[in-house]
């Protein structure tokens, strides 16, 4: 088991704040924060990421619309209960935050920084599932576990295209160790529920690259 989480789950976001922020939760007396962060993709299109902040790394003036910021964090997950029901909440957690006072309007203002990078290493929790588009394009739904300290784990969803599909279909199985690199993405989607629509948003880590981590087994005398 790994003892440097920090390198089991890294992230760099650089985009720009589109609402207020929102109160999130406490911990010893510590205020947690929730703002949403689009950051652009070179399609042109943007993610809208949800970032979670301590209030000890902000001023009351800080987190204002229309604001570009720079978050260093790790891709977290944790259970709500509402409604009666258990749900995964998807977040980053912002370990520091820098502000950018020049506009970024697209993906070349950043001069060359990257303004959506995941690293994680951590555990394959359930058989890839594989699948292919109308159109023929390959996928494969991977959901890791990543350790984090105090005995916890985060629990993320990743999705993988092509080659890197065919790979996990082929190579992991339940309880192997990988590598993954990406960007942390969301994507909208209508959930039907009888004759009511309602428009959701899901969050995950679309796959650049994985590798499969071999463990080494220590022998005993």
């Amino acid at each position: 088991m790994e003892k440097n989480y920090l390198e089991n789950n890294s992230l760099t976001l650089i985009g720009k704040i589109t609402d207020d922020k929102t109160f999130s939760h406490e911990i010893y007396s510590e205020k947690f924060y929730t703002v949403n962060v689009s950051v652009p993709r070179l399609s042109g299109n943007a993610d809208l990421i949800p970032v979670t902040i301590s209030e000890r790394l902000f001023k009351d003036s800080d987190l204002t619309i229309g604001r570009n910021i720079k978050v260093e964090g790790q891709f977290r997950s944790y259970n709500s209960y509402e409604k009666e029901k258990n749900r995964l909440i998807l977040t980053v957690f912002a370990k520091s935050i820098e502000f950018i006072e020049d506009e970024i309007d697209n993906i070349e203002s950043t001069q060359g920084i990257a303004t959506n990078e995941v690293e994680l290493i951590g555990y394959i929790c359930k058989p890839p599932i594989y699948r292919q588009t109308p159109f023929g394009r390959e996928i494969a739904d991977i959901l890791l576990a990543v350790n984090r300290i105090y005995g916890k784990s985060d629990y993320l969803p990743c999705i993988a295209w092509g080659r890197n599909a065919k790979f996990a279909e082929n190579n992991l199985n339940v309880g192997d160790k990988a590598k993954i690199t990406g960007r942390f993405q969301s994507r909208e989607y209508i959930k039907k529920n009888g004759e009511v629509e309602e428009k959701k948003i899901a969050y995950e880590i679309s796959l650049s690259g994985i590798e499969k981590i071999e463990e080494k087994v220590e022998v005993q005398d």
